[in-house]
């Protein structure tokens, strides 16, 4: 699983010309569902979204509060082409997880963020439509985290990060 970070100050998603959900200050996530991606993988992708901290505190000291700490909102929106490949100039999907394998993946995520946090500041785009999303980044500050390849047979993620 993968996710692409972006510290906002607003974003918002539109289909088919009409907004259909925005947030203010903020995280906007774009979310890569990989074909063999488990609940431990989504399970890590929302702890770290969660708790990285990219947003400075009251003091302006950089890099000590994360969105939770801030009360901040998130908007996410799945995209499967963050896990593409190149066969020359052509794009290929394949090691995305199929479309209706991971619609069911990425409501689930959603839940687990909202379990996490505040599900009432979760809000997302449409799956599988064509989206606008506008994003007004601030920074920018754009940070691109994937879940690690193997976990241990206890459930517990390799990573010591």
């Amino acid at each position: 699983m993968k996710a692409v970070i972006q510290r906002v100050t607003k974003a918002s998603v539109s289909v088919n010309g009409e907004i259909i959900n925005s947030i203010g200050n903020g995280l906007c996530i774009l979310i890569g569902i990989k074909g063999d991606d488990t609940i431990e993988d989504m399970k890590y992708i929302v702890k770290k979204i969660l708790n990285i901290k990219m947003f400075d505190d009251d003091n302006n000291k950089k890099w000590s509060k994360n969105v939770m700490d801030k009360e901040y909102e998130i908007l996410c929106i799945s995209q499967f082409t963050l896990y593409h490949t190149l066969k020359g100039n052509r794009l290929d999907f394949h090691k995305a997880m199929p479309a209706q394998t991971a619609e069911s993946f990425y409501n689930n995520f959603l839940i687990e963020l909202g379990k996490n946090y505040k599900p009432e500041l979760i809000k997302d785009g449409k799956f599988g439509a064509m989206m606008e999303v506008n994003i007004k980044n601030s920074g920018p500050v754009t940070l691109e985290i994937e879940s690690p390849l193997k976990f241990n047979k206890s459930n517990q993620c390799n990573d010591t990060q």
